[in-house]
C-alpha cells in the first residue's frame, strides 16, 4: 500500500523547519539500534540512514481514534513520506484495564483508511517490557529510582503544586539493594494494588511538577490482551513513552502541547538510560504542536463513551460522532480529512478551527468526483392533469435524461421517465408566493429539470386544508434537448422523480451534535448542550438510477447536499442514505 501523493506545495511549518535543520546538520548521523526488546531485536547494533527521518504514531488501544488523532496521523506519516523517512505505528498498551483488541484492529483499519501504511513498522510497548523492567533496575540501582509505600492521598499531599514545593518521601533515602529487593518483591505479586510504587529520584522542589519524582511503575494485578498474567506491574505511560521512542530510534518524537511539561522528563530518563549504556546516542527529540481543536466536537475519550454509553449516540460509529469510524459511515472521505489537516497545519499555539472547515474540504473533494441524483426529502405529489392528452396515453412514459456530472462526461447520463404523477418537494409548491419565489403557485410556470414546463393550476386539500396534491399542466413541446426546448421563458427549474419508478428511501439528515461552539468549556456539562435535533429521519424517494445501489457510495442530491449509502444498514431492498453536508454553510447566514 502506497502513500498518498504529496501536495504539490505543502505548506510551510516549524516541524519542517525543524526536520530541515536536523538533517541539514547531521542531528542523527551515525544511529544505531541498541537494545534486543521483542520486535526490535534484529534491529540490535543495525545503523540506520541517517537522512532518513522516523516518526511515529503512538495510540493507547483504549477507544476509538478521533478527528483529533487524524491530525497526528496526517502529520506523522506525511512528515515521513515528504522526507523520505519512516513512520512508525506502536500500540502504547501500558494499561491492561483499559485496553482491547477490538480498538487494536480498529485503529489499524482508520490509518489504513487515512491512506497511509506503516510497512514492517508496527509495534507494540508490551513487547518491550522486558527491557522497561531491566531499565527499571538498572536506575534503582544507579540510585536514580526508588519504591516509595507511601499511600496515594500522602503521595498526593507531599507532591505539593505550583507555590510550594513537594516533600521528599520518608522511603526516599532507602539503599539500592533494600529497593531492588522491594521492587522484585512488586514484581512477583507479593503486594496488592497501590501497596507501593516506584519513583523516579529527581527533585522533589523543581518547579516543574512533572520532575517531583513520578511514578515509573505501579501494581496492577490485571490481565493484558497481549501478555496475558505474565506481568503484575507495568510502567506509566510517560516512562514507558521515550524508551519506546529510542528503541525504534525515533528521530523526531511529534506530540501535542499537554506533552511540553514532560519534555523534560523524557529527557532526562532517556539521558539517565544512556548514560548507564542502555540506549544509544543521538537520542530522540520530543516536539511539541498544537492540538486540533474544532468548534462544536468533543474529542476526549471519556466523554465520547460517555455519549454512547448513555445513548445520545448510536454507537461509536454514528455518523454524528467525531471518530474517524463515525466520520467515515456520515460519507466524509479520507483525501477531505487529508486536505483538513494540511490547510490547519502546525503551529506552537493550541487553536480552535470552525467545523466548517472540514467541511470546505469535503465539499472540494466531492464536487467535482460525486454523480447526481434527484431526490425528494419531504414528498408532495404533482399531478400533470392534461398528460394522455399531451402524450397520447396516462400510460406512456416519456423518456428523459441528464449528464450524470455536468463536468465529467465520461460518466454518461441518467435516464428516467415522466408520467402523470410525479413527487416534488413540499417547499416547491406555495399557493400565496412570497416575494422572489418562483416555484410552482397558481399561474406560474416552471421546468421539471431535464423534463417538460408545466404551468400550475392549483392543488387538492384535505378536510383540514392541508395541500395533499399541486395540479398542473404540460406544455407541449417543451421537452428540454428539444427545438421547443427555449420557446417558454421560466424563471424556475425544479427536481422530480417520477412515482411509477421512484425509489422509497430513508434519508438521515444530520446536523451538528452540539449547540454550543465549545461545549464542555468552562468545566461545563457538555451533556446539556446535545442537539436533540442532530438526527432527523425522513422518508424521501430518490431516482431510478440509485435502485440496487451498493453501500458506501456517494452523490449530490442536487439542491439537497452530498449523500452517501449508509454502510451498515443500506441494501437495494431498503436503501438508506445519510446526508454528508450541505451545499453551502447554512449555518454562516
Amino acid at each position: 500500500m502506497s502513500h498518498p501523493a504529496a501536495p504539490a506545495a505543502p505548506a510551510t511549518n516549524f516541524l519542517r523547519q525543524r526536520i530541515e535543520h536536523d538533517l541539514e546538520t547531521g542531528a542523527f548521523a551515525g544511529r544505531q539500534f541498541a537494545g534486543t526488546p521483542g520486535d526490535a531485536a534484529h534491529h540490535a547494533g543495525a545503523p540506520l540512514d541517517e537522512a532518513r527521518i522516523r516518526t511515529r504514531f503512538p495510540p493507547e488501544p483504549n477507544g476509538y481514534l478521533h478527528i483529533g488523532h487524524a491530525k497526528s496521523i496526517c502529520l506523522n506519516f506525511g512528515l515521513a513520506r515528504d522526507f523520505g523517512g519512516a513512520c512508525h505505528l506502536r500500540f502504547d498498551d501500558t494499561n491492561p484495564e483499559k485496553e482491547e483488541l477490538e480498538y487494536v484492529n480498529a485503529i489499524k483499519e482508520m490509518v489504513q483508511w487515512l491512506g497511509w501504511s506503516w510497512g514492517d513498522n508496527l509495534y507494540e510497548a508490551s513487547s518491550y517490557f522486558d527491557f522497561m523492567y531491566a531499565s527499571a533496575e538498572a536506575l534503582i540501582n544507579a540510585g536514580h529510582a526508588y519504591v516509595d509505600e507511601q499511600s496515594a492521598e500522602d503521595m498526593r499531599a507531599n507532591r505539593g503544586d505550583f507555590g510550594r514545593p513537594g516533600v521528599n518521601s520518608p522511603f526516599r533515602d532507602r539503599t539500592p539493594a533494600e529497593n531492588l529487593a522491594r521492587f522484585r518483591e512488586m514484581r512477583d505479586a507479593r503486594h496488592p494494588d497501590g501497596a507501593m510504587v516506584l519513583r523516579a529520584k529527581i527533585d522533589m522542589a523543581s518547579p516543574n511538577i512533572n520532575l517531583r519524582d513520578p511514578t515509573l511503575y505501579r501494581i496492577k494485578h490485571a490481565e493484558h490482551h497481549a501478555t496475558g498474567n505474565k506481568w503484575c506491574i507495568y510502567p506509566m505511560y510517560t516512562y514507558a513513552h521515550p524508551i519506546e521512542d529510542a528503541l525504534e530510534r525515533i528521530t523526531h518524537s511529534i506530540c501535542t502541547l499537554e506533552f511540553e511539561d514532560q519534555r523534560p522528563f523524557y529527557d532526562w530518563l532517556l539521558n539517565q538510560l544512556a548514560d548507564l549504556g542502555l540506549l544509544a546516542r543521538p537520542l530522540p527529540q520530543q516536539i511539541e504542536f498544537g492540538r486540533l481543536n474544532l468548534n462544536y466536537v468533543v474529542t476526549s475519550k471519556r466523554k465520547l463513551r460517555q455519549l454512547v454509553e448513555d445513548r445520545h449516540v448510536n454507537g461509536w460509529d454514528d455518523p454524528r460522532m467525531p471518530t474517524l469510524v463515525g466520520l467515515r459511515r456520515r460519507g466524509f472521505t479520507p483525501a477531505s480529512l487529508r486536505a483538513m489537516v494540511e490547510a490547519t497545519g502546525a503551529s506552537k499555539q493550541n487553536a480552535w478551527i470552525d467545523d466548517t472547515v472540514l467541511d470546505q474540504a469535503l465539499r472540494a473533494d466531492l464536487e467535482p468526483q460525486a454523480p447526481r441524483a434527484f431526490a425528494v426529502l419531504q414528498p408532495l405529489k404533482l399531478m400533470l392533469t392534461n398528460y394522455a392528452e399531451v402524450f397520447g396515453s396516462a400510460d406512456h412514459r416519456e423518456p428523459c435524461e441528464t449528464a450524470a456530472h455536468p463536468h465529467k462526461p465520461e460518466l454518461g447520463l441518467r435516464k428516467f421517465t415522466l408520467g402523470p404523477e410525479l413527487w416534488i418537494e413540499t417547499e416547491d409548491f406555495m399557493e400565496t408566493p412570497v416575494k422572489g419565489y418562483f416555484r410552482l403557485f397558481p399561474g406560474n410556470k416552471v421546468r421539471l429539470k431535464a423534463g417538460v414546463i408545466i404551468e400550475c393550476t392549483g392543488a387538492e386539500k384535505d378536510a383540514d386544508g392541508k395541500v395533499t396534491a399541486v395540479l398542473a399542466t404540460v406544455i407541449p413541446d417543451t421537452k428540454s434537448g428539444t427545438p421547443g426546448a427555449d420557446a417558454v421563458k421560466v424563471k424556475g427549474t425544479i427536481g422530480w422523480v417520477g412515482a411509477h419508478e421512484a425509489v422509497a428511501a430513508e434519508v438521515r439528515l444530520y446536523e451538528r451534535l452540539f449547540t454550543e461552539a465549545q461545549p464542555d468549556a468552562g468545566g461545563r456539562d457538555f451533556l446539556e448542550f446535545v442537539n436533540p435535533n442532530s438526527l432527523r429521519v425522513v422518508q424521501g424517494f430518490v431516482e431510478p438510477s440509485l435502485a440496487g445501489a451498493a453501500p458506501d457510495q456517494r452523490w449530490q442530491f442536487e439542491r439537497h447536499g452530498y449523500f452517501v449509502s449508509d454502510r451498515a444498514d443500506h441494501t437495494a431492498d431498503k436503501p438508506v442514505f445519510n446526508k454528508i453536508t450541505g451545499l453551502k454553510d447554512s449555518f454562516a447566514k
